[in-house]
C-alpha cells in the first residue's frame, strides 16, 4: 500500500515537471512567443534546473536539447524508481536494465508529446467553436499549426468546415496505439 502512494507521488511530481519540461521545449522549438502566461510559468518553472544543465548540454540546430534531455531523465527517474519499488532489482545485468529503462523513458516521452499534441488540438478546436477570439487561441494556434498544416494542404474545407482536426486525432490516436504496443514489447525485455 505505501509504495502505491510513492509510486502515485513521484509518478506525479516529476511526471508534471517533466511535462512542464517538454512543454518548454516544444514552445522553444517551435517559436511560440513568450508573451503568453503559460511561456512565462514554464520557464519559471523550470528555469533552475535548465540554465545550469545549458552549460554542459549545448542546442543542436535550433533546439534547446537541455529540456529534453532533462525531460527524458525526469522519466528516466520515474521508470527506474516503480521498477525498483516494484521489487525488482538491476542485478547482474546492469547495463542491459538501465538501457531497457531508458528506452522506457522515451517511449514514455513520445506518448507525452502526443498526448500534448492531442489535447492541443482538443481545445484548439473547442475554443474556435465557442470562444475564437480567447487569448489562449494564438498560443494553441502557434503549437498546432505544424501539425494541422499536412492535413489542411490535402484535405480541404467542406462547407467552410475545417476537418483536419479530425484527421490529425485519428493518426495520433493511431500513432498512441503503436506506441503502446512499443512498450509493452519493451516491458516483457524484463
Amino acid at each position: 500500500m505505501s509504495d502505491q502512494i510513492i509510486i502515485f507521488l513521484i509518478d506525479t511530481l516529476i511526471g508534471l515537471f517533466s511535462l512542464a519540461l517538454l512543454l518548454r521545449f516544444y514552445f522553444q522549438l517551435l517559436r511560440i512567443p513568450y508573451y503568453n502566461q503559460l511561456s512565462k510559468f514554464l520557464v519559471a518553472v523550470t528555469d533552475f534546473i535548465v540554465r545550469p544543465a545549458r552549460r554542459f548540454i549545448p542546442g543542436w540546430a535550433g533546439m534547446d536539447l537541455s529540456t529534453l534531455i532533462l525531460a527524458w531523465m525526469a522519466q528516466y527517474i520515474i521508470v527506474s524508481s516503480i521498477f525498483m519499488l516494484q521489487g525488482n532489482e538491476f542485478g547482474a545485468n546492469f547495463v542491459a536494465v538501465a538501457g531497457i529503462i531508458g528506452l522506457l523513458a522515451f517511449v514514455e516521452i513520445v506518448k507525452m508529446t502526443l498526448y500534448i499534441l492531442l489535447i492541443m488540438i482538443i481545445a484548439q478546436a473547442i475554443l474556435s467553436w465557442l470562444n475564437p477570439v480567447s487569448p489562449l487561441a494564438p498560443l494553441l494556434d502557434s503549437f498546432t499549426r505544424p501539425f494541422l498544416g499536412f492535413f489542411r494542404k490535402r484535405i480541404p474545407p467542406i462547407a467552410n468546415v475545417d476537418l483536419s482536426p479530425l484527421f490529425a486525432l485519428i493518426v495520433i490516436q493511431l500513432l498512441l496505439m503503436i506506441v503502446a504496443g512499443a512498450q509493452m514489447k519493451i516491458y516483457t525485455m524484463f
